[in-house]
This record gives structure tokens, sequence and C-alpha cells, in this order.
């Protein structure tokens, strides 16, 4: 078993945008350009990674902002364990302390941190990559996600491809 199935994912499903809880603000710039981006390719390349129990969202707060604004009601997740050892919570910016509970307690009592304080990553060998190491291209069509019935079949992790 590699490093990355041991954290546990659980595989890709559609989720009601308004049941995502975000743990940091956006930053507005971003946004803009991400949108660009989405609108210009008529597709969202990759799923954003959720935690299973809380629906935290780990990586991908832009593109869910991004979705929200342009009438989407649903988005490709990667659920995983944000228990799971192998998944761990970094500060992008030095002297930052980050934790776990912090990122949870931050999107649950919706007092947001900062744009860009965490950084996940998973452990991969003996190694760390970021989280988006676990993000398979999905290159859904964009007017998929404005459907409420729009629905993938759960993928086993052993069918999950992983860019890198």
């Amino acid at each position: 078993m590699s490093s990355c199935d041991r954290c546990k994912i659980k595989g890709i499903c559609m989720i009601n945008l308004n049941e995502l809880k975000g743990h940091e603000c956006t930053l507005e710039e971003r946004i803009k350009e991400l949108q660009g981006e989405i609108l210009r390719d008529g597709i969202l390349k990759k799923p954003i990674v959720v935690d299973k129990a809380t629906l935290v969202i780990l990586d991908g707060h832009h593109r869910v902002e991004v979705l929200k604004r342009l009438g989407c009601k649903k988005i490709p997740a990667v659920l995983v364990d944000y228990r799971d050892p192998n998944i761990m919570v970094l500060p992008w910016r030095k002297g930052e302390k980050v934790s776990k509970s912090k990122v949870i307690e931050a999107a649950l009592s919706k007092m947001k941190l900062p744009p860009k304080t965490t950084m996940h990553m998973v452990v991969v060998g003996e190694g760390l990559k970021h989280i988006e190491y676990i993000q398979p291209r999905v290159d859904l069509p964009l007017n998929q996600l404005k459907r409420e019935d729009v629905e993938i079949s759960l993928l086993k992790a052993s069918r999950v491809k992983h860019d890198g």
C-alpha cells in the first residue's frame, strides 16, 4: 500500500456547494483570474479536497467561490479522513501557528483564517507533496455543475489517477 493510499481517499463525489464549510478567506484577484480561466475553458479541471466528516474545505476555496458566483450547484470533491496522520497542515507564512483543530474550528465557527494561511500536504514515500497530488483531473463541463441532479459515481482510490 502506498503512502497516498494510506491517506484514506474515499473517492470523488459531487457535493452541494451550500453544504461546504470554508476555513480561509479568499483573494478577490485570484477569484477573478480563476473565473476567467474556468469560463474560457468551459470546464472545472480538478476537484476540491474536503474532510468527509465535517465537509470542511481543505483545498479549493477559490474554486468553490467561483462556482457559486457562476450559479453552479455542485462541485466534485475528493473526500478524505482529515484525522489521518498522512494528511498534514503547514503554514504558508513563516512563524504562523496552524493545526488541524484550528482549521476545523475556523470553519465551524465561521471565523475564517486569512487567505493562504494553511497549506495541506500528504505523505508520499519518504516526503511530502501538496494535497493537489490526490486531486485527479476531472474536466467537468461548467453547465453540468449548474444542475441539481448531476452525479458522478464514487471512484475507488485504486482508480484515481494522479498527475505527478
